[in-house]
């Protein structure tokens, strides 16, 4: 087993990574400590996975070895603050809150910490995450636990190191692009319903072509207009479609939309 690791919130994104770390079966539930305000939240984690749920934030972080704040960023700092003087010596730090950088978040703890700069996406909810982990100076002297806190969020889904330079970036192509492939999957849907389909296939029909492509670019290590080409028959329907979708600026609407998304967060 590894480290003793506590949560600071279990909400729709801590249930989550608690949930893939105890399917995972590489920690034990007597392992994971969680403070979580909500009772109902609480029991609901309680209940399904068997894990230690704390009366005070006190107690969470002393119990832990890697402490995970799953808060969102306008309650971070206050959190930090209420918990800061019961963390350990050697404790790793993770925040999963976007738009909050490894130096805001050293400077409020006002010591030097092992720290981790995480931002996960909603697909983690079913073990489809993408997370992009940047640790600070003082966490890459510890290589193992690196490597503990890339395993953690391993298990919903994939993860991967990057330098904290490129998390906005990450923001735009991951963190938020699932609302993105929704739209995408509502007008795929909405175009089949309006071409004569029931509502309730058109959804699914949708939604696996996009699960499908993206596992086969993901698979086949073939670069995704290899793929499109592979569709595209001369004279034939896709080719036609492609060309409607260049017309009304497809590309450039998805680029501008990540593009946008990005100087939103390096704004935060």
């Amino acid at each position: 087993m590894g480290s003793k690791i506590g949560f600071i919130g279990a909400g729709n994104m801590g249930g989550a990574i608690i949930g893939g770390i105890c399917k995972a079966g590489k920690y034990s539930p007597d392992d994971i400590f969680v403070y979580e305000k909500s009772d109902a939240a609480a029991k609901k984690i309680k209940d399904e996975y068997g894990v230690n749920i704390c009366a005070d934030i006190k107690y969470a972080a002393e119990k832990s070895e890697i402490l995970i704040f799953a808060v969102k960023p306008n309650i971070l700092y206050d959190v930090i603050a209420e918990t800061k003087q019961y963390i350990k010596d050697g404790t790793a730090v993770v925040s999963i809150a976007a738009g909050q950088s490894i130096e805001k978040i050293s400077c409020a703890f006002n010591k030097k910490l092992k720290i981790m700069r995480v931002m996960p996406n909603t697909p983690a909810l079913v073990g489809e995450g993408m997370s992009a982990l940047s640790p600070n100076d003082e966490l890459l002297n510890d290589a193992a636990k690196i490597d503990e806190i890339k395993e953690i969020f391993s298990a919903l889904g994939k993860a991967l190191i990057v330098p904290e330079s490129m998390m906005d970036a990450v923001t735009g192509v991951s963190g938020s692009a699932p609302a993105y492939v929704f739209m995408f999957i509502e007008a795929l849907a909405d175009a089949a319903v309006k071409a004569g389909m029931y509502r309730k296939d058109s959804y699914i029909f949708a939604a696996q072509a996009v699960l499908g492509s993206a596992k086969m670019v993901l698979e086949t290590g073939k670069h995704p207009a290899e793929l499109k080409d592979m569709v595209c028959s001369p004279a034939g329907t896709t080719i036609e479609a492609v060309e409607a979708l260049e017309k009304y600026g497809f590309r450039n609407a998805v680029m501008q939309a990540v593009d946008t998304c990005v100087k939103k967060s390096r704004e935060m």
